[in-house]
């Protein structure tokens, strides 16, 4: 074994000692970044730099640390039972042990359900058939591991009201067995028929068929309510069964009474409209819309400026600054824009992105599903970072949509290694990774995500965009903090982490076809890149590099800002939105 070999066997263990510092502390972080780049940069001017960290020992250490990440060091010191239910707002929640006793439960279960810790689920208020049924369900739950979730209805002891339980199988860090019940009395949401209607076709009659079957009619009792036979009636479930490819009537009830759990629409289980800050003080509060596609996935939105006004469409970025400052959200209302915001999958309570979907194609549909939802067929769009590719692929789905893009500190995919190199160190780290090592890249965002969480936004902000002078004067601008803070929450707050819909971006970015469609955009619309110079992910170098390569973009320099241009230079954005609508 030769000296350098050595050398950099030993830069390894150390990378993967410190890989394992992160995964216990988070706050290890820059440490891991620093070793990580003086022995990774080497290796990227290395032909096979990408074969060595494949080896599957390095993998095997960074699953390893992925698993320690989710399990210890990542956490803080509260009851998981806790954190499990803290997920559930306004739902009815409770945990079941492997004892068949209430482990856990909120105040709406305890209200609700007449509940206390420590009771037997013989002490739910059902009927006493329906209980027993339960009881059966979550025995067999708990003793097979690898069991899927269940949907069951039941009936309460006084009323006879109809209950349904929604209930998942998981594992305590210790191996015991739970069940997380989430429960909700059963009416038919108002708009339900047309969710169903949309995802299988089904005629009205049909949707009617099947809210009567879900509420426990029989055939016969169907016939009777709406004055048909019962041959018409069973000849109207074999044609439901057929167009939502179940194979009997329990099978479709369960598809109901699930599309009800994904949609979120049951009366008592739906939370009121989720207000996403009030911030402190200056923004006002803003409700969430929600749709839901073709297959049940949840898809949000907020409208920014007046509600009534004339469309723009917004890309929010991988950071997910759905909020503008409150000066900006204002002068928007009184230009009488409206200013629609995706939110995008796995961020907020938008649902992920189909495992193995082209991302930019799924963004450009959802954010298409959301211009449906408001009527609106044509807008300009403004985006953050690479989010303009995004918009490149929703003119390509649906020419004509686009009538002009206003891509804000524009981030362009590195066509060179030189490009890459740059950067400044965060935004390296993150995006070498996904050129370079990008099986191990859902592992650095994951523990960049904890470490924002435990130090706090403002001190990772100054971590991630410490080079960038105008960028850290753009955040502490109190405006701009209330925005990018309150606005991020459907990235990261106490509840949630898009760390995964983050990773699908970036990878996204370095993916193919993207410098393909960059030069398809030639003469599509009209495209504006606005840049700053201080821009850590875009150096101005590459600014330039892409403003030659891509002459029919009109390219905008900013000497005073960074990757906030937005935030910094809003009103130029709003002047060039209005030359367009």
């Amino acid at each position: 074994m030769t000296r350098m070999t050595r050398r950099k066997d030993a830069d390894l263990d150390d990378l993967i000692g410190r890989v394992y510092d992160v995964a216990l502390d988070p706050s290890r972080y820059e440490d891991l970044l620093d070793k990580w780049e003086s022995t990774i940069a080497p290796l990227r001017q290395e032909d096979d730099a990408t074969l060595l960290l494949d080896e599957p020992g390095i993998i095997g250490h960074f699953e390893r640390a992925d698993a320690v990440l989710d399990g210890m060091g990542a956490r803080e010191p509260v009851s998981e039972v806790d954190t499990l239910l803290s997920q559930f707002g306004n739902v009815a929640a409770l945990v079941i042990s492997d004892r068949m006793v209430i482990t856990g439960l909120n105040d709406n279960a305890a209200r609700g359900l007449g509940l206390t810790i420590g009771t037997g689920i013989s002490a739910l208020p059902l009927e006493p058939d329906d209980r027993a049924a339960l009881a059966r369900q979550v025995a067999r739950m708990l003793g097979e591991a690898g069991a899927e979730p269940s949907v069951f209805r039941v009936r309460r002891a006084e009323e006879g009201q109809f209950v349904v339980f929604h209930m998942r199988r998981q594992t305590l860090r210790d191996g015991a067995p739970i069940i997380v019940a989430v429960t909700s009395d059963l009416r038919w949401p108002t708009g339900f028929d047309e969710i169903l209607s949309a995802a299988f076709d089904l005629s009205n009659a049909e949707t009617d068929v099947v809210r009567r079957l879900v509420e426990c009619g029989s055939v016969k009792d169907i016939a009777e309510a709406r004055g048909r036979s019962i041959e018409t009636v069973r000849a109207q479930i074999k044609a439901i069964l057929a167009k939502t490819e179940t194979r009997s009537q329990v099978e479709l009830i369960r598809l109901a009474l699930s599309m009800m759990d994904i949609a979120g629409v049951t009366e008592d289980a739906r939370p009121g409209p989720r207000v996403v800050s009030a911030g402190m003080g200056q923004l006002e509060p803003k409700t969430f819309a929600r749709i839901f596609d073709g297959a049940g996935r949840s898809i949000e939105y907020i409208v920014l400026g007046d509600p009534k006004g004339t469309p723009v469409l917004y890309f929010h970025m991988d950071f997910g600054f759905i909020r503008w400052p409150a000066e900006a959200e204002a002068e928007a209302a009184r230009l009488g824009l409206r200013i629609i915001v995706p939110v995008r999958g796995g961020y907020g309570h938008s649902d992920p992105a189909a495992r193995g979907m082209d991302l930019g194609e799924a963004t450009a549909r959802d954010a298409l599903a959301v211009l449906e939802a408001e009527g609106v067929t044509r807008a300009p769009v403004i985006s953050q970072a690479g989010d303009h590719m995004m918009a490149l692929r929703l003119e390509q789905i649906a020419p004509g949509t686009v009538t002009a893009l206003i891509a804000c500190a524009a981030a362009f995919p590195c066509a060179t290694a030189e490009q890459v190199e740059r950067m400044h160190k965060w935004h390296r780290f993150i995006q070498a990774g996904a050129r370079y090592t990008p099986h191990l890249l859902p592992f650095l965002v994951k523990a960049g995500f904890h470490l924002a969480r435990r130090g706090g936004k403002r001190a990772f902000v100054h971590s991630v965009f410490g080079d960038s002078p105008a960028d850290i004067a753009t955040f502490e601008d109190e405006q701009v903090f209330e925005a990018l803070v309150t606005g991020s929450e459907v990235c990261l707050s106490e509840t949630h982490s898009a760390h995964q819909g983050f990773t699908r971006q970036v990878l996204w970015e370095h993916g193919p076809g993207l410098q393909e469609l960059l030069r398809w955009s030639e003469g599509r619309m009209p495209y504006h890149a606005l840049n700053g110079m201080q821009d850590p992910g875009m150096h101005p170098d590459t600014i330039n590099e892409y403003a030659a390569a891509l002459p029919w973009i009109d390219f905008r320099r900013y000497d005073d800002a960074g990757q906030l241009l937005f935030f910094r230079h809003w009103r130029d954005v709003l002047a060039l939105v209005l030359r367009y609508v």
